[in-house]
């Protein structure tokens, strides 16, 4: 299993449908995983709880 990726819009490459559930962590403003909404946002893949 690969575990570094350059991005996290490739990380994500195959994994995201419409309606799934994500959990991620965070903690304040230092926290937030801003690449990672950036590339859910990019997918356009939609109905997600997060």
């Amino acid at each position: 299993m690969r575990k570094i990726y350059g991005s996290a819009s490739e990380a994500l490459d195959g994994l995201l449908v419409d309606g799934m559930t994500i959990a991620a962590g965070g903690f304040g403003l230092c926290g937030i995983p801003e690449l990672l909404i950036d590339a859910l946002v990019a997918s356009g893949v939609k109905d997600l709880t997060i």
